[in-house]
């Protein structure tokens, strides 16, 4: 075939979208080539499903499942082969656990476990913890937010309860003491029911009542104090802000408590302002009874003030001491939204986003840019911005938006609702992160003096780069392993979904050339360049075969755009956007896991005729530090910075020692791959044994 005449219908594609020649549509599910290791997620231990645990707080409130397993067998599975046994079993119910999740399963961890695995149900009393098991689904965000912002408000329930009860309590003695000392208080019966029926018997009350009226001097509250302190004493009792703790003074009011979970901006605001008044009077009341306690209410100062106390009087903090109202809508409702926000209302509105790129014209990041960026030019509102997959992550900063006084903006990308990619939520969702489609990012305006310090984009991978770069290991013509390292893009972010097929066409393995170069290259070129050359990206079908995918202009285009945005974000948060090259200049990177998924330690898997790597591995980041594996080979297991294990030197010891630390880890986190030396001795045995690793 003529070469030139093949570029031609390659160029000719990449302008038009008009596939000809050698080129063919795309009519399998396309998968980035980055996401080949991950076709069964249910099989991998990661960082979903999670529990919402009952009653936790702060970071604990949201707990992995793969954590809370790790946790219960470092702290309760035996040693030995009986050790074994029980860790191998509780490994097949997270698995079972992790499956039921991931087809729809509802329900607590104590019941979903009896379910899993009904011979190990006494198992569960070490896990500690129970709760709602959540997956990365369209209803994850909705779920945690809502579970971490009642987390928050429990907190606050109990300091207000604090308060609430120890002026009840203050104000309640003034007016016991005064009593006592009054007239009434020092009636017989009076005394009488002071000191109860149990020793009622051994006094003389009338002859007390005589003498204690003679002694006494008569301190009777002036009415008006009186009557401050009992209407005080009414508004704290009667309070329906919070649930009423049992046992609490402020648990008298007849009426139901306020509701704080809103799905319509305006029906939080209509909320709101009906409760204002109760507000306005409730801080007052709190406000005479801190004055009242101390002693230092004086009329002549006090009185005019509080008559002419309103909405006016408030404060941020005297707002911040109330529930704040969780609001969740989705992203069509951006301009109901801003107005909420720059109201100041005590709000944390939760903008659920859907879809990112526009089918027609890739209007890509205007919905998950656009909002975020308006709200930061408030200046007081909390931004949060992250995808469903890095919910678990980032629980600490989806904490700390919660935390604070004034309104938040929780920007989440939950994936598309449709049917339009064979992918599990949590790749989509991930695969938005990595191709910077839906860039995570927090603006604290309490974090610092300067925008520098109050805004962050370190949740990102690799923020300092354009993209981030993840090894890509596959089986070349030659059947010889190639590992490259390889960015994610939004272009590879685009191929998840098959309503952009129409973008892409595929050039059959045996017409590969040069020509062609990759999506991160094409953007580098300068346009006279760019114009002469036609960028592809890797992808894999059904059979995780390579693919090469030629991109049409307009989604290159979206890909530019992309990157320019992204840009802007990197130079709010002080990332030099040019660090990147020179850091490459400088260096190659290091091998990375595969970020893509955030998968702990998922398997690199070579992609077309290869099978997964034969060398030995382990997860690092789940190392519980147990000291077994170094105790077997301190020469060939060895410690990172994080007191985590890794192998150091595969050839400094055995096959054998590689099966038996993997037998005595207690978190299962050692790999054995396949034996170095073929003539050790008892490989069939061993081999066997390390089946369970692999």
């Amino acid at each position: 075939m003529d070469q030139t005449a093949e570029i031609q219908r390659h160029m000719a594609f990449h302008l038009t979208g008009a596939p000809g020649g050698d080129l063919e549509s795309v009519d399998f599910a396309a998968r980035p080539a980055l996401l080949a290791p991950y076709r069964d997620l249910a099989a991998l231990r990661y960082d979903y499903p999670v529990v919402l645990v009952d009653d936790a707080v702060d970071e604990a409130c949201v707990s992995s499942l793969t954590t809370l397993v790790d946790h219960m067998l470092r702290d309760n599975a035996p040693r030995g082969v009986e050790g074994e046994r029980v860790r191998r079993s509780v490994l097949r119910a997270e698995r079972e656990i992790r499956r039921l999740v991931a087809a729809g399963a509802r329900g607590i961890l104590s019941d979903l476990w009896a379910q899993a695995a009904p011979d190990l149900a006494d198992e569960t009393e070490h896990l500690n913890v129970d709760g709602e098991v959540a997956d990365c689904d369209a209803e994850l965000p909705r779920r945690v937010v809502a579970h971490a912002w009642h987390s928050v408000q429990r907190q606050k329930a109990r300091r207000f309860h604090a308060d609430v009860d120890r002026l009840v309590q203050a104000l309640s003695d003034i007016l016991r003491a005064a009593f006592i000392h009054s007239e009434p208080g020092r009636r017989p019966e009076s005394l009488q029911a002071a000191f109860g029926s149990l020793h009622s018997d051994q006094f003389d009350f009338d002859m007390m009542s005589r003498l204690l009226g003679r002694s006494s001097p008569r301190d009777e509250l002036p009415p008006d104090r009186r009557e401050r302190i009992e209407r005080a004493l009414e508004v704290l009792r009667r309070q329906r802000f919070f649930d009423p703790a049992p046992g609490s003074s402020s648990a008298q009011s007849p009426e139901p408590p306020f509701e704080y979970r809103y799905t319509s901006c305006r029906a939080a605001v209509d909320a709101f302002r009906e409760r204002l008044p109760a507000v306005v009077e409730f801080v007052k009341a709190m406000s005479i009874a801190e004055l009242e306690a101390d002693g230092r209410y004086v009329g002549s100062q006090h009185d005019a003030f509080f008559q002419s106390f309103d909405e006016n009087s408030l404060s941020r903090e005297d707002l911040a001491r109330f529930p704040d109202y969780l609001v969740c809508v989705h992203g069509d409702e951006s301009g109901a939204v801003i107005d909420l926000l720059s109201s100041g209302l005590p709000v944390k509105v939760l903008v659920e986003t859907e879809e990112l790129l526009a089918p027609e014209h890739f209007g890509v990041h205007l919905r998950s840019t656009q909002l975020a960026s308006t709200v930061i030019g408030l200046m007081d509102v909390f931004a949060f911005q992250a995808t469903s997959s890095s919910l678990y992550q980032l629980r600490e900063r989806l904490l700390a938006s919660l935390r604070y006084t004034g309104p938040t903006l929780l920007s989440i990308f939950s994936g598309p609702s449709s049917a339009s990619s064979d992918l599990p939520p949590y790749l989509l969702s991930a695969a938005a992160l990595e191709g910077r489609a839906f860039p995570a990012f927090t603006y604290d305006p309490e974090a610092g003096p300067d925008l520098a310090s109050r805004f962050s984009i370190d949740e990102n991978p690799q923020p300092e780069l354009d993209w981030p770069i993840a090894p890509l290991e596959y089986a070349d013509a030659s059947l010889q392993r190639v590992v490259e390292q390889i960015p994610f893009t939004l272009v590879d972010f685009a191929a998840c979904d098959r309503r952009y097929a129409r973008h892409f066409a595929r050039i059959p393995r045996e017409h590969w050339s040069d020509e062609t170069v990759s999506v991160d290259q094409w953007l580098t070129l300068d346009p006279a360049e760019a114009e002469a050359r036609v960028p592809h990206v890797l992808v894999v079908d059904d059979n995780d075969r390579l693919q090469r995918l030629i991109v049409d202009a307009k989604l290159m285009h979206a890909a530019r755009r992309c990157r320019e945005l992204w840009h802007g974000l990197q130079e709010l948060g002080l990332a030099h956007r040019h660090l990147a090259p020179a850091l490459l200049d400088e260096a190659p990177p290091e091998p990375l896991e595969p970020s893509v998924a955030e998968v702990p330690g998922a398997a690199v898997a070579a992609v077309a005729e290869e099978t997964a790597a034969d060398d030995p591995w382990i997860e690092t980041p789940r190392c519980s530090t147990c000291n077994e594996c170094t105790g077997i080979n301190d020469r060939m297991f060895a410690y990172n910075d994080n007191k985590q294990a890794y192998i150091k030197d595969p050839d400094a010891g055995t096959f054998r020692e590689l099966v038996e630390a993997a037998e005595s880890c207690q978190v299962a986190v050692i790999h054995p791959g396949k034996p170095r030396n073929p003539d050790e001795p008892g490989l069939e045995d061993l081999i066997e044994r390390a089946k369970e690793f692999q």
